[in-house]
């Protein structure tokens, strides 16, 4: 199972699901949510002091952890909390971690696509959102500013103007008040979820088959070290030792 199709210049979609052998993580936070299923057997994820054992589980956005799926082939979702997919999911988590158990986990690989096709895989993330969701559960409400500002940073270059002054402009409020608007809507503040786009960009660029200089340099990181300090805190790893398990675009 592949990346959906991209370019060295795109950031994730905002399900992304890919497959493969498992790996060690260390401590680390990272804005995404996480959907990850062992296909057999079960993984371990580490919260603070407690470790425990499931063959699946849910991350919130922003919330430290360590996952250790050694040995184990997995399925990896990586959800936007602000796309619909990730706010359902979001809305079904009232902890950090939620762990799934054999059944849930069988239950959602039982309809997971055979093939590398991306709309059927994409259709699968957003069901597995669902059906991972909570009925009575009530998702956050973006400031319809913040929203139009989030958009706008998804489409935009790597090279654009992001001061606080021009994206102030873009969403049409104060920079004070988009300061508070967007930490209030999206759980960070907006600095550090500008960086968490810019490693976006960068592992489509490794994808994509780009040596770590260059997408360093095409993600709009000042070198490769900048990009590989970011790595190992949002990711738990280094950025070559993360380009050896990613999947490549067909």
């Amino acid at each position: 199972m592949q990346l959906p199709r991209v370019t060295s210049a795109s950031v994730w979609p905002p399900v992304l699901v890919t497959a493969g052998p498992g790996a060690r993580s260390e401590a680390h936070a990272h804005h995404a949510m996480h959907l990850v299923l062992a296909r057999g057997g079960t993984l371990a994820i580490t919260v603070g002091d407690t470790t425990v054992r499931a063959a699946g589980i849910v991350t919130a956005p922003d919330h430290e952890h360590a996952l250790d799926a050694r040995g184990v082939d997995i399925v990896l979702v990586f959800f936007d909390p602000e796309s619909d997919a990730g706010e359902r999911l979001r809305a079904g988590l009232d902890a950090p971690v939620r762990t799934l158990d054999a059944g849930e986990r069988d239950g959602l690989l039982a309809d997971l696509p055979g093939d590398a096709d991306p709309e059927p895989l994409h259709a699968w993330g957003h069901a597995a959102a669902e059906r991972l969701s909570r009925e009575t559960a009530t998702p956050r409400a973006l400031h319809p500013r913040v929203r139009k500002l989030l958009r706008a940073l998804r489409s935009a270059a790597p090279e654009a103007d992001t001061s606080l002054p021009a994206l102030a402009a873009l969403a049409g409020l104060s920079e004070s008040r988009l300061v508070h608007a967007f930490r209030d809507s999206v759980g960070i503040p907006l600095r550090p979820y500008l960086l968490w786009q810019k490693l976006q960009r960068a592992v489509v660029a490794m994808a994509c088959g780009e040596p770590l200089a260059r997408a360093a340099h095409s993600a709009g990181f000042a070198d490769a070290a900048h990009m590989s300090r970011t790595f190992r805190r949002m990711f738990g790893m280094t950025a070559s030792e993360l380009q050896r398990s990613l999947p490549r675009p067909a």
